[in-house]
């Protein structure tokens, strides 16, 4: 949906906090009930300051959240590990096939360079980002997802 609409909507995100929360409830009674809400709270946690800073949406730490609310604590934070290379692959990818990678290069060395130089981190404005170049993440969190719970099974 994020890809192609690029949105993630409340109705997957919501319902899907809401069974996550009711299975775990079901079958662990109150263990089960905080083991989700933990899972779901530190899913949108992970993602809120790349939200709050503009640099992803608010249905990305909604679904990152509701991933939490079915795998849990642990299980959501090795997706999102999973998740955070899956994302970089993929930026690679994409700045290399809209032919901006070198250009990304020379702003990293000059963030870097900057930050070296004078000790203050002096983030490019969001407003300069180009339309072409979004990363709609919902894909890396899919992706990520998918090859942690099943990451044991591909070895």
């Amino acid at each position: 949906m994020d890809i192609r609409i690029h949105k993630i909507p409340n109705w997957l995100t919501y319902p899907t906090m809401v069974i996550a929360l009711a299975g775990h409830t079901w079958s662990g009674g109150w263990q089960g009930f905080l083991f989700s809400v933990q899972g779901m709270a530190l899913g949108l946690a992970i993602l809120i300051v790349p939200y709050l800073i503009g640099g992803m949406g608010a249905g990305d730490a909604k679904l990152l959240g509701a991933v939490g609310g079915i795998l849990g604590p642990g299980g959501v934070f090795t997706a999102f590990l999973f998740t955070a290379v899956v994302g970089g692959i993929y930026a690679l990818a994409l700045l290399t096939v809209r032919g901006y990678f070198t250009q990304a290069l020379r702003q990293a060395a000059s963030f870097v360079k900057t930050f070296v130089l004078t000790g203050t981190l002096i983030f490019p404005s969001v407003a300069t980002r180009r339309k072409n170049l979004e990363l709609y993440y919902g894909f890396a969190i899919a992706v990520g997802t998918f090859l942690s719970v099943s990451w044991k099974d591909l070895i």
